[in-house]
């Protein structure tokens, strides 16, 4: 079973869509929820947690899975 509610993937995407499209899903989301973000662009590793840390959401980390990087962050 995995560690997160919903996935989004951002694989191919360069910066700054993986924000975007993730920012976009977690408006909608209840408070809590754990959203996985799989990413390809290196880019991401910096990006997504300076969002996280200004829209109030928890970036929780991230763990390389081949070629993506998988980015669990929780709703805030």
């Amino acid at each position: 079973m995995a560690d997160w509610d919903i996935e989004i993937d951002c694989e191919g995407l360069l910066c700054p869509l993986p924000v975007l499209r993730a920012r976009k899903r977690l408006l909608a989301l209840a408070v809590g929820t754990v959203v996985c973000v799989r990413a390809t662009d290196a880019m991401a590793r910096v990006d997504l947690p300076h969002f996280c840390a200004e829209a109030g959401h928890a970036y929780l980390g991230a763990q390389d899975q081949g070629g993506v990087t998988l980015h669990l962050i929780r709703r805030g």
